[in-house]
């Protein structure tokens, strides 16, 4: 498949772009440590791979012949999003590295996949990516375009894993650091809570193209 290196390349292009994906696995590793914020990840990788059927079903064409639809699922994942920066601004500090308990707070999985997983596939950006950026890729002179759209579909997944991966484990050492010191704590909640209400606030204003 002819531009697949170029595929590669663009994807980590955006994946190195700040988002709340991004936010959402620093702040996870951060609090919970690196097992939650991977579990984040694998929720943001099944979302993706959700974007990435939606996509060749046509939902994107779908937002267009019902534009309602696509507000819906703006407003929703925006009001998703800002309740979890509430919910970042509201947390407690960490522990110290000379508690008993320096492990901050207790990992709960599901509870992260599911977070991942909705976080992403309420964005109808994220959507209306995979509807633009995978069929630039598809030659049909190739071979057959399902299975050129699969293949493009796995590597968007795994590529997107990798980069997660890296951001969750970011984020665990940068929980490590923290403890160290409360005001940096303090900053970072407040840092990352803002930034989560902002891409909130950022979405309820986005337009189909």
């Amino acid at each position: 498949m002819a531009g697949l290196w170029l595929f590669f390349m663009a994807l980590a292009v955006v994946y190195l772009l700040p988002g709340p994906d991004m936010i959402l696995l620093l702040q996870t590793g951060a609090r919970q440590g690196k097992g939650a914020a991977l579990a984040t990840a694998v929720g943001l990788a099944i979302a993706r791979g959700c974007h990435v059927a939606l996509a060749a079903l046509g939902l994107a064409a779908l937002f267009k012949a019902a534009p309602w639809t696509f507000e819906v699922v703006r407003l929703v994942g925006a009001a998703y999003l800002l309740w979890i920066g509430i919910q970042c601004l509201r947390t407690t500090l960490l522990p110290s590295l000379n508690s008993s308990n320096a492990t901050g707070e207790k990992p709960r999985y599901q509870q992260a996949i599911q977070r991942g997983l909705l976080t992403n596939l309420l964005n109808p950006k994220a959507l209306l990516f995979c509807s633009v950026l995978l069929p630039q890729f598809i030659d049909p002179h190739a071979g057959p375009v399902l299975t050129q759209f699969a293949t493009l579909g796995v590597v968007l997944v795994a590529v997107g894993l990798l980069f997660d991966s890296a951001y969750a484990l970011a984020g665990a050492a940068l929980g490590r650091w923290l403890q160290r010191s409360p005001s940096a704590q303090r900053l970072q909640q407040w840092l990352f809570g803002s930034l989560l209400i902002g891409f909130a606030v950022r979405l309820t204003f986005v337009q189909q193209a």
